[in-house]
């Protein structure tokens, strides 16, 4: 259990650091996809539920990043 918790705060780290070099339009769309995703599967959908919840919020995500970066 505890191997499992390290590993994943591993990842969760490997990822944040490797998100430096992203635009503000591919932040948004990684986050948007994680937390549809995220909130699809807690909420107990089924699998098709969960990967259109993903892709619809890294969407979301996209274009609200992509207007946060262009009126910088």
């Amino acid at each position: 259990m505890i191997k499992t918790k390290i590993l994943s705060l591993l990842v969760v780290a490997g990822f944040l650091g490797g998100c430096e070099n992203m635009t503000t339009g591919q932040k948004g769309a990684l986050t948007g996809a994680a937390l549809g995703t995220g909130i699809a599967a807690v909420a107990g959908g089924s699998f098709g539920t969960v990967v259109g919840a993903g892709l619809i919020g890294g969407a979301v995500g996209y274009l609200g990043g992509s207007a946060i970066g262009d009126n910088r």
